[in-house]
């Protein structure tokens, strides 16, 4: 059995936004790409409904054309289990959100995440390293 990892948005963000090649976005492009193919085929990638949606805003955000952001979302969801998120994650979420003192967003990804049994969340977004009711650690690819 492949161990379930949750990828938070950024990092699919990253590795589809190209910016000029001697930024440090693209850096993070191509750092992003690299790890992404590592997971293919090795591990389970969960994504939630809101990583979707938050995909999709940050691409029109950057002038992405809206046919390639579909057509970019539906390449990315043959690949990933995307999970909905549903009462129970939101109930979850709020438990978290006052234990950790993360934002509502952030918290409904650790709700995600948990609700799925992945035993690590890849995000640039929180506290590198940190454990979240010992069972899921929190990595930054970019550390």
């Amino acid at each position: 059995m492949k161990d379930r990892v949750f990828i938070d948005t950024n990092i699919f963000v990253y590795s589809f936004l190209d910016n000029n090649k001697n930024t440090k976005e693209h850096k993070k492009h191509l750092e992003a790409k690299k790890f992404l193919q590592s997971f293919y085929g090795n591990y389970e990638i969960i994504i939630s409904t809101q990583v979707c949606g938050e995909y999709y805003s940050a691409l029109l955000k950057n002038k992405i054309l809206d046919i390639d952001i579909q057509n970019s979302l539906k390449e990315l969801i043959k690949i990933v289990e995307v999970s909905a998120i549903s009462e129970s994650t939101i109930l979850a979420l709020m438990e978290l959100k006052n234990r950790y003192k993360y934002s509502y967003w952030d918290s409904l990804i650790l709700s995600s995440a948990l609700e799925n049994s992945c035993r690590i969340l890849y995000s640039e977004d929180m506290q590198h390293n940190q454990l979240i009711d010992n069972q899921l650690k929190i990595i930054n690819p970019f550390k």
